[in-house]
């Protein structure tokens, strides 16, 4: 059986660095990054992302990022395997929980989830999961 979340979360904190500049205004970059998430997931998260930019600031991005909270009436950690562009407008995402990242009642935790987020704006997500059975 599967269920969608779906909420928003904010950004409490960024700290970007480059870690290569590019000729022409390129540059590869990581964030440490970390959010709250309210709606259906309730709790932390900390993702570090790697970045890379073009000229005109648009860039796409990869990262990993630990949630430790609630999901409905579970609560535990999983971690969310991102990737997704940024436009220089909005940064949008596609989500897959890592195999076997679940803690918890969210041992077992599985799915696939989207998230768009505009430039300084809360940013709002959905994820359709579900939970391995065993036996």
């Amino acid at each position: 059986m599967t269920s969608q979340a779906t909420g928003t979360f904010e950004i409490r904190s960024w700290d970007e660095q480059p870690y290569a500049e590019i000729d022409g205004g390129r540059k590869l970059t990581r964030a440490s990054v970390t959010q709250a998430f309210s709606g259906d997931i309730v709790g932390d998260g900390a993702v570090e992302w790697l970045m890379c930019y073009r000229t005109d600031g648009s860039a796409d991005f990869v990262g990993l990022e630990r949630v430790v909270g609630r999901i409905g009436e579970r609560s535990g950690s999983f971690v969310i395997q991102g990737s997704g562009t940024y436009d220089g407008t909005e940064a949008r995402e596609t989500w897959r929980v890592v195999p076997g990242s679940g803690t918890g009642e969210l041992t077992g935790l599985h799915g696939q989830g989207e998230q768009a987020a505009p430039h300084g704006s809360t940013a709002r997500y959905s994820l359709d999961y579900g939970f391995e059975t065993s036996g």
